[in-house]
């Protein structure tokens, strides 16, 4: 009886409280390229709606991670009007990163909510966040061939199956929508992993029933946004590269 009287407490409560405006805050990029030999690089806010007052900074990749980042942005706190753009410039200090790789970082940008009239309204913080890729100046290699340094391989540890990949390159890769695809249906594997440069990654998969060495067909997220098919065939144990699939 006191359960019942609760939720609907509650309930009425939810009610009488009426969600707040907020203006239309939109990222012109999904991602940001930050050329070294660049001062700066800089994206774009768009936002569609009422005034909007939005503040931006830069996050470790692993939110546990309490690293300081040689970087700023401005403005760091700002209006921007109804229906109106703002430009983020993202800084370098020009010291504190690896030169011999890229690095990556969350760029945030949250819209702090205004002080609403009357009672009862419901104010939330809407933050978005884009990620920003970091490439030192004279770094080696062609960032569009990056997808050809993932080294895949496919082994059976107590009986189960171990997919591994590892990124050879100096570039992040992120793979999207992994399946193993074996003619008439595909089986989703990976929905979505970037793997750093140098790094490695392990996880247990289901394999496709008769399949000696199945395929693995995947996306790949390119410097526009953009997506590009990979795919790569796997005998268990033997590492393979994966090879560019033309629509």
């Amino acid at each position: 009886m006191k359960t019942r009287y609760f939720a609907a407490g509650v309930a009425l409560a939810c009610a009488l409280i009426t969600p707040a405006t907020h203006a239309a805050i939109s990222l012109a990029a999904t991602r940001v390229i930050f050329d070294g030999k660049n001062k700066e690089a800089s994206v774009v806010v768009n936002n569609d709606g009422a005034e909007a007052l939005i503040q931006s900074w830069l996050d470790p990749l692993d939110d546990a991670s309490s690293q300081a980042l040689p970087f700023a942005v401005t403005p760091p706190l700002v209006k921007v009007p109804a229906n109106r753009q703002q430009l983020l410039r993202v800084l370098y200090e020009g010291v504190g990163l690896p030169a011999d790789r890229e690095s990556a970082f969350w760029l945030n940008v949250q819209e702090i909510p205004q002080a609403a009239a009357g009672d009862n309204v419901l104010q939330l913080a809407v933050r978005q966040r884009i990620k920003v890729f970091f490439r030192p100046t004279g770094l080696k290699g062609d960032p569009q061939q990056a997808p050809g340094h993932l080294q895949w391989r496919l082994d059976r540890e107590s009986g189960k199956a171990v997919l591994h990949v590892k990124n050879a390159g100096l570039y992040h890769v992120t793979v999207v929508d992994a399946k193993w695809h074996t003619g008439s249906t595909d089986a989703s594997v990976i929905d979505a992993k970037m793997v750093a440069p140098g790094a490695s990654a392990s996880m247990p998969v289901k394999l496709p029933a008769n399949e000696a060495a199945p395929e693995l067909r995947y996306e790949i997220v390119n410097d526009f946004g953009g997506r590009e098919s990979y795919r790569v065939t796997l005998p268990a144990g033997q590492s393979a590269a994966p090879v560019s699939v033309t629509h």
